[in-house]
């Protein structure tokens, strides 16, 4: 439902700017298509966007222009216009850097050839003219007009990115627990990280939005608690790929050891995966008889004359990493 809200507010947004463009061209006497177009490539994610690209486009736009009517000036309405004034526009954007006003530039470019046939500098002001009202509406609208809001979505993503957490670490913990292997923890892995990066990308946009439509109050703090939530799922994922990229083939606990700290995982696991089986204070009581069981393996391989090639017994590696996810958890949920 939110994802049809989001492109149901991008069409809206985009319509309106069409609307509002033609209109204001057709007051002005000009003829609207290049400024249609440029107004609905240039409808971005963020207000912060479109005002950067903004101000890219407009040089841009300038220099597409020029090369239209110098080329049409010089070899008249032919298939080597079209060429010469795509690629000089393409070549000069490139090598000036105006990276995000190419498309719009090299549009206007070709497009002019087909219209100019006299009168080239006034042409020239007009179609700087209507790409400049496209570019000022369509960021005007984006302003407006069902502003940017992420929020709802990073809440959703961190909510479905909890859980796969939850699941992925309970996996990799029996695994190690029970030797054995399951093949479709490194799939997961790599799955919950396109979420991440996709969940982070969200929260740079909210918060280049946040520049023009400030939260406050209780969408703030919802906001900030979600960013730090982002942070903790990004750790509990670096300590959860060190466990799979790590070989432990082997370890020496005691049938009762193994029982706490599979009693621990299953805690773990499912406090990720669902908030109301978070319970702070059984929390910490695991917590603190999984740091036990570490102090008295890192006292019995202190005393051993064993040596192990990393230095780090297995069983100290599984439990330092699931201390480490424990404290994470404790962060994630605190507010």
């Amino acid at each position: 439902m939110r994802r049809f809200h989001f492109v149901g507010s991008r069409v809206a947004k985009t319509g309106v700017s069409i609307f509002l463009t033609a209109w204001i061209c057709e007051l002005l006497g000009w003829p609207p298509v290049f400024a249609v177009i440029t107004a609905i490539v240039t409808i971005e994610p963020t207000v912060s966007d479109s005002i950067k690209k903004g101000i890219v486009r407009l040089p841009a736009s300038a220099i597409g222009s020029a090369y239209a009517v110098l080329f049409i000036a010089l070899f008249g309405n032919s298939p080597l216009t079209y060429t010469l004034a795509a690629v000089f526009t393409i070549t000069t954007c490139f090598r000036l850097k105006l990276h995000a006003g190419l498309l719009v530039a090299t549009l206007t470019a070709v497009a002019m050839v087909e219209v100019i046939h006299s009168n080239y500098f006034i042409s020239f002001v007009i179609r700087l003219g209507t790409t400049t009202v496209g570019i000022l509406v369509s960021t005007v609208v984006n302003m407006f007009v069902f502003p940017p809001d992420y929020t709802e979505d990073i809440m959703k993503n961190i909510r479905a990115m909890g859980k796969r957490t939850g699941k992925i670490t309970g996996l990799v913990f029996r695994g190690i627990l029970e030797d054995k292997q399951n093949v479709a923890e490194k799939d997961m892995v790599d799955q919950l990280e396109k979420k991440m990066m996709q969940t982070e990308t969200l929260i740079r946009f909210q918060k280049e939005e946040a520049k023009y439509h400030p939260l406050v109050g209780s969408e703030k703090l919802q906001f900030d608690h979600a960013q730090n939530q982002m942070v903790q799922l990004r750790l509990i994922h670096y300590h959860i790929d060190n466990l799979i990229n790590t070989p432990l083939t082997t370890n020496n606990w005691s049938k009762e050891e193994k029982s706490i700290i599979l009693h621990a995982v299953t805690k773990l696991s499912k406090a990720l995966e669902d908030e109301s089986y978070y319970n702070p204070v059984k929390h910490q009581q695991e917590l603190r008889q999984i740091t036990e069981i570490f102090w008295e393996d890192n006292e019995e391989i202190t005393r051993s004359s064993k040596q192990y090639p990393t230095n780090f017994p297995p069983e100290l590696i599984i439990l330092y990493e699931l201390l480490s996810i424990y404290n994470l958890v404790t962060k994630f949920y605190r507010k």
